[in-house]
């Protein structure tokens, strides 16, 4: 309880052996000084303040003129008696804490006050450096940190009368390099994560400090932080990489690379392996701008480039087979104009043979002209020429994947034939019919198609007087010097015969 009672200023009543003296030790203590004078102490385990001894008076003029939170715990109860510096540790708790008992004033730390009073009066001192606790200072628990000393105070019989505590919190601080910590924590994953490589060389000899994931990747996880350059990556050194680094240490200068070419020994019972990379060499600097090291920062974009190496080639390959599909189409409406009966004539062989090479091209565009299976070039070649509900054309053979150029080949040199069979063959009688077989001769040092069209039960046939355009585009087509095979036609009397013998890979493809 607080009284309205002035502070003692008469002569030092006697008690026992005990004396009583002014209360001008409490002066220049600020708030504290005011409140302690007027505070009923002998409701409390250390009686009035007449009777206190002179330790204890000596230690509270100490503890009140500090600058720094200071409370004492006097007596086996550890009565608390504190400074003003330290009302701003207690918060809301303020001035309630004032003459009560230590273990009850912060019930919520009772267990750790308790062992302070248990060391610090058997004479023990106790310290803690940014310890953690949970207090509830203003209604709320809260996370604190503290630096914390402990000292018993001895008193006039020679041991402890009770212990000074010395409290200097550290919350900010230690929040402030939490953060810290985190936010460098976090940059290091975001480092780490990185899509593209980072690595950070120190001094001259570019000594491997700092690398990410990416880069342990880069290069085949490989031991390097520590060493340098030349030593964690040998392969390096014939590629002028480390001269490069020496230049932008020199010179002061960032250097940007696009797309450049290095060999790195990924794997150690391999070749090194060509990869292409976008980096950037960015001199780093300390305090006084001497430069220190070099941090690099880029990117793997071999698949990249390759990609449009790729996408160069088929550039190319669609030019040049564009150009042979003109020329194809040229020579198609060349000679059959040069050979038809009549403009009728020449507009229906014209279109039969476009469609014939139009579904050819079907084929190959959905097998992104990488070549197409047989079964599928003969069918689509010979479905114009199928009669609903009866199947007069028969084919036989294991399935064989054929060459783009090939595909082209075979299915323009199948409509002639069949074109053929349905003016003057087998597919102008109602019983006629035709057999295609084929299989793969793998006796020669490339695989050979060898393909039989045969005509049967159709009317008699005889050799023409001349050989038409029909007959030597099928001749033709496949003995083209890219193809190196060959077409024979038999007009044989019970039906034309063509046998075809076709390399199954083309001759350039060969070569590469």
């Amino acid at each position: 309880m607080i009284e309205d009672t002035p502070l003692s200023s008469g002569p030092v009543p006697v008690h026992g052996n005990l004396r009583t003296a002014p209360a001008d030790f409490l002066a220049g203590g600020g708030e504290m000084s005011g409140l302690m004078g007027k505070f009923d102490w002998a409701a409390t385990s250390i009686g009035a303040m007449e009777t206190w001894p002179q330790s204890l008076r000596t230690t509270i003029s100490i503890m009140l003129r500090s600058p720094i939170p200071m409370v004492l715990l006097w007596g086996p109860d550890g009565i608390m008696i504190y400074n003003d510096a330290y009302t701003v540790f207690a918060g809301k708790r303020h001035p309630r804490l004032l003459g009560s008992k230590v273990l009850e004033g912060w019930a919520e730390v009772a267990d750790f006050n308790a062992n302070v009073m248990r060391v610090g009066m058997a004479g023990g001192t106790l310290s803690y450096q940014d310890q953690e606790l949970t207090l509830h200072r203003n209604n709320v628990p809260e996370r604190v940190w503290m630096n914390l000393d402990y000292s018993p105070v001895i008193d006039e019989t020679g041991k402890p009368g009770g212990v000074l505590a010395i409290v200097v919190e550290t919350t900010e601080r230690v929040q402030a390099e939490q953060r810290i910590v985190a936010e460098k924590d976090r940059l290091r994953e975001l480092f780490q994560q990185a899509p593209g490589f980072m690595v950070f060389w120190n001094g001259p000899s570019h000594v491997f400090e700092l690398v990410n994931e990416a880069y342990y990747q880069l290069v085949g996880r490989r031991e390097i932080i520590g060493k340098p350059l030349l030593e964690a990556l040998p392969e390096i050194g014939y590629q002028g990489f480390d001269k490069l680094l020496d230049h932008v240490y020199r010179t002061q200068e960032t250097y940007v690379g696009r797309g450049i070419s290095v060999y790195l020994q990924r794997d150690p019972s391999k070749e090194p392996e060509q990869r292409f990379l976008d980096f950037v060499f960015q001199p780093i600097r300390d305090e006084s701008g001497r430069v220190t090291g070099i941090f690099a920062e880029g990117s793997d974009v071999t698949e990249r480039v390759r990609s449009e190496e790729h996408q160069q080639l088929l550039l190319n390959e669609l030019n040049h087979r564009v150009k042979n599909t003109l020329a194809t189409v040229q020579s198609i409406a060349s000679q059959t104009l040069r050979t038809a009966s009549s403009t009728r004539a020449a507009q229906e062989a014209i279109e039969s043979r476009l469609f014939a090479l139009s579904r050819a091209h079907d084929v190959l565009t959905r097998e992104n002209w990488d070549g197409a299976w047989i079964r599928e070039v003969v069918g689509h070649a010979m479905q114009p020429f199928q009669t609903s509900g009866h199947n007069r054309i028969h084919c036989y053979g294991e399935d064989v994947r054929l060459p783009p150029n090939t595909t082209l080949a075979l299915a323009m040199a199948l409509q002639e034939l069949a074109t053929n069979a349905v003016k003057y063959g087998s597919l102008s009688s109602e019983m006629g019919r035709i057999e295609i077989a084929w299989r793969v001769d793998q006796a020669r040092d490339v695989p050979h198609l060898l393909l039989k069209w045969e005509e049967k039960d159709g009317p008699h046939v005889a050799p023409p007087s001349r050989r038409g355009f029909g007959t030597r585009l099928v001749e033709r087509s496949l003995a083209q010097g890219h193809l190196g095979g060959e077409a024979k036609i038999d007009f044989a009397p019970s039906g034309v015969v063509c046998t075809i013998d076709a390399p199954l890979q083309d001759a350039h493809e060969e070569q590469a």
